[in-house]
């Protein structure tokens, strides 16, 4: 996994880590390709959470830190944000202007 992380399971036990990294790569790709600095991702995803994810227990449990695209893009420089800081959002891309 990305620095790390634990391995992301379904429930049924399968191990899906190799998708998600594949799907945050593909995102990265996308991001330079179109010069995007600013992105909004989902909350608590093993994906895109930005500040808290689930903890892989499917008991609705968060833990600190990043999912492997939110983590994958701010390493390569842009600003991740959840749904639920639209306005910090607002102003960063107003301090781009």
């Amino acid at each position: 996994m990305l620095d790390g992380r634990a391995a992301i399971i379904t429930t049924d036990g399968a191990d899906v880590s190799a998708e998600f990294l594949s799907g945050a790569y593909q995102a990265l790709e996308l991001v330079q390709k179109h010069g995007i600095r600013i992105a909004v991702l989902k909350a608590n995803s093993p994906s895109c959470g930005n500040l808290l994810t689930y903890d892989g227990t499917f008991s609705g449990v968060k833990v600190s830190g990043e999912g492997v695209t939110a983590a994958l893009l701010r390493r390569y420089g842009v600003q991740v944000f959840s749904e639920l800081q639209l306005p910090e959002a607002a102003r960063a891309l107003t301090a781009q202007d």
